[in-house]
């Protein structure tokens, strides 16, 4: 960390707005009129809507990605946790990834905190969960699937086998349908190669305590969504919620009990439980709370957005619905960083602040490959697709949307050459345990049973 006595502009969080925010603030600063630190506990910045693709092995894991060092050259960028803030002095307390606790002075302040999952106190949940915020779940949910698959191949315990073909998956939104629609084509293809494992003896199981799926694309689409992965064989259950999973054995509570070694985990998120100490003025479900500018309520040094804060939706209150506020989207996230980054820089040189307005351009979801919804909003009409075309539409937004033309580029080749290649489905399963090979390699090995009498003959003679 460098000394500076220029004034420093300090961004917590490396997500989708604290990247955007800190390029765009580079961009619009003048030489030498700042410092930018950007501080998170990963290196890189994840693409989230990617994850369900990646999980699948459509898209390279570090395809979705983007290291923060060489995307925003010219800040700071420590590897750490802002632990607390305190707004009096100006000052923020990071703990590194190793070594003691320092304090970090800053004059300007973004929190791009970003958001963890929900979760609530279901006996064995802990234990049993599977998450898909970060790319490491991602690739480990992808090398276990495909674990249960090799271990169902080989065994004829039937009551084994049954556990480790049922997967079940919580949460019906854009990460629990994306997610199950992928995995399943993923498995579909690759009993393919398993002897004793066919698709018929898989069993997926989607649960939501909502009445439909895929709200973010309406009451249609969504419907259309669930009676599709339903054909595809895959068991959905709304106004459903489960009631404990330890040690495997999900309990619903519409009376339905399986016996799964893969519970996935996507229902719903909520803000960062650290904001509850950095001395900020919170809604009622913890988030950030900002004026339309993206200034936190009360303040002129301290801007939020993304799934952190909660903003005003001009856009929606123009159009007549009352106490709207900005989704947490990619969508809003990265318009919101620009506008963001704008207002810091205004704030800084003493110019008026810009409010953040943006009207719903609509939303896509893949649903596995060559499948998926889409709504496009064009002024008052919606236009609602599915399908291949869908599919399309939606990796073509986010192969735009994804950061960077480095990342762009290398999407848009993984995909093509999905086009010609067969998919990969090798497990690599011992990349949870990754040193335990080697550790029974080295360790001490047991002394030969002759020399162990005869060292105890030797005690018995020498007592």
């Amino acid at each position: 960390m460098s000394t500076t006595e220029r004034p420093r502009i300090l961004v917590v969080g490396g997500g989708y707005v604290g990247l955007y925010a800190a390029r765009r603030i580079l961009k619009k600063m003048r030489y030498a009129e700042a410092t930018v630190t950007v501080v998170d506990p990963r290196s890189y910045m994840t693409y989230q809507p990617f994850l369900p693709e990646a999980a699948a092995g459509s898209i390279s894991p570090r395809h979705v990605v983007v290291p923060l060092r060489r995307v925003v050259r010219g800040a700071e960028v420590l590897t750490g946790r802002v632990t607390t803030i305190d707004q009096d002095r100006k000052v923020a307390t990071v703990a590194p990834l190793v070594g003691e606790a320092y304090e970090l002075p800053f004059d300007y302040l973004v929190i791009a905190m970003g958001a963890v999952s929900r979760t609530f106190p279901i006996p064995g949940l802990a234990e049993q969960g599977i998450g898909m915020k970060g790319v490491e779940e991602a690739i480990g949910l992808r090398n276990h699937v495909l674990e249960q698959l090799d271990k169902a191949d080989s065994t004829t315990d039937e009551d084994v086998r049954r556990k480790a073909l049922t997967f079940v998956f919580v949460g019906g939104g854009f990460a629990g349908a994306e997610t199950v629609g992928e995995v399943e084509d993923m498995a579909r293809d690759a009993a393919k190669y398993y002897t004793n494992v066919k698709r018929e003896d898989m069993r997926f199981v989607l649960v939501d305590v909502a009445d439909k799926i895929l709200p973010e694309v309406g009451p249609e689409l969504g419907k259309w969504g669930k009676e599709h992965l339903e054909g595809r064989g895959i068991e959905v259950y709304l106004k459903t919620g489960m009631d404990s999973c330890v040690d495997g054995h999900v309990v619903l509570n519409n009376g339905l009990e399986v016996d799964s070694n893969t519970l996935v985990w996507t229902a719903g998120v909520k803000p960062n439980p650290a904001l509850a100490r950095f001395g900020l003025p919170l809604g009622p479900r913890g988030h950030v709370d900002a004026a339309p500018t993206l200034q936190v309520t009360g303040t002129d040094y301290v801007w939020a957005a993304g799934d952190n804060a909660q903003v005003p939706d001009l856009a929606a209150r123009k159009a007549g619905v009352e106490n709207a506020w900005c989704p947490p989207n990619a969508q809003h996230a990265l318009r919101q960083a620009k506008v963001l980054g704008d207002n810091v820089i205004s704030g800084m040189r003493g110019f008026p602040q810009k409010e953040y307005s943006h009207a719903n351009k609509g939303a896509v979801a893949g649903l596995g490959l060559h499948k998926g919804v889409a709504m496009i909003v064009m002024g008052k009409m919606k236009i609602k697709v599915k399908g291949r075309l869908a599919w399309y539409m939606h990796r073509g937004y986010h192969g735009l949307a994804v950061p960077t033309w480095n990342r762009k580029i290398r999407v848009f080749a993984d995909w093509t050459l999905a086009m010609f290649l067969k998919r990969e489905v090798v497990s690599l399963g011992a990349m949870e345990t990754p040193r335990e090979e080697f550790y029974e390699a080295a360790k001490p090995a047991p002394a030969p049973a002759a020399a162990a009498v005869k060292s105890e003959g030797e005690k018995a003679k020498a007592s």
